[in-house]
């Protein structure tokens, strides 16, 4: 196992966070405009003097490959820089907004799971029924509307029309549990929605494939309950590609709290990800942008550690 980690972080984890890094440090300074013309405007009272003087002062004026080196060598040394706006550590911006964010995926995938799950079994159980229809149709609907227009679609519902939930905002722990999570359930639902689709739809199809299969026929001959078979032996099998799906989507999850978190004003990652962006702080949006990266690189190589140990054909790399 020692041996298929390491090389999953060589051959995947080390490249994929350095083309990221490549990416966005390039993408970033091909965006119209930048930091300089964000902090002092685009009038004609600054001279151009000025402005090469405040892009020497926080070294703008140097070669792109150059500052791009620098960057990457202080990030291998754990110092992401500081930010050109507030002048704070890159790293102690992620770090406080970061209980945010991933209060809000957990509870985005709890919610996902807890309904997955349980309407895939039975959707595979009552297959072609009217249960299944419904399951089937709200998988399709999951996977078809994007977050933010569903975001938007239940703070103008659930919050403005019917007063259910807040709209916007962040409530602490420490401001109470039930306020806390009354803040979290709507953008949970909103970033859940596609998880619990996939995870639901792959669950149907897996389970489905393996009551189909002999050794069943063999459970129930045994004097097994149609309930023992399906939990106790088709499930089990079929829960294999599910993980997969799950650690998958999970990684999508941290992405999508960039436009949720905006939709909900809620101070996480995501929201500091799109503020640095609109503002031109380089360093703030490498930074964010690689935390973002690196953990859904991590959660997909935590998916694959779990996937070796459910099939030892995947970590020893025989078909």
């Amino acid at each position: 196992m020692l041996a298929f980690l390491a090389r999953r972080i060589v051959t995947v984890f080390l490249p994929t966070l350095l083309g990221i890094s490549i990416l966005v440090f390039g993408a970033m300074r091909l965006i119209p405009g930048n930091f300089v013309d964000v902090l002092i405007g685009v009038g004609p009272d600054v001279s151009p003097q000025q402005r090469q003087a405040i892009a020497h002062s926080y070294g703008l004026d140097k070669p792109l490959p150059v500052q791009y080196l620098s960057w990457l060598g202080h990030t291998l040394e754990g110092n992401m820089g500081h930010s050109l706006r507030t002048g704070d550590p890159v790293t102690s911006e992620i770090v406080s907004r970061l209980p945010v964010t991933l209060e809000l995926a957990a509870l985005a995938t709890v919610l996902s799971l807890l309904i997955a799950i349980p309407f895939g079994i039975l959707s595979a159980v009552r297959r072609g029924g009217v249960i299944d229809l419904i399951v089937r149709l709200i998988g399709l609907l999951g996977l078809s509307v994007p977050n933010f227009l569903l975001a938007t679609m239940l703070v103008l519902f659930v919050s403005t029309r019917w007063n259910v939930l807040p709209t916007t905002g962040f409530v602490p722990v420490s401001g109470g549990i039930w306020p806390n999570i009354k803040s979290l359930i709507l953008p949970a639902i909103s970033l859940g929605a596609l998880l619990a689709a996939s995870v639901m739809r792959m669950t149907r199809s897996a389970l489905l494939e393996e009551l189909g299969k002999e050794y069943l026929t063999v459970a129930r001959a045994k004097g097994l309950t149609n309930r023992a078979v399906v939990l106790r032996h088709a499930l089990r099998n079929a829960l294999v590609p599910v993980i997969t799906v799950i650690g998958i989507q999970t990684g999508y999850l941290l992405g999508g709290t960039v436009i949720v978190e905006q939709i909900f004003a809620l101070p996480g990652i995501g929201r500091l990800a799109l503020d640095s962006v609109l503002q031109r702080d380089y360093p703030l949006v490498q930074g964010t942008t690689l935390f973002i990266a690196a953990a859904f690189v991590l959660v997909n190589l935590l998916t694959d550690v779990i996937y070796g140990f459910v099939d030892p054909r995947i970590r020893t790399g025989r078909s």
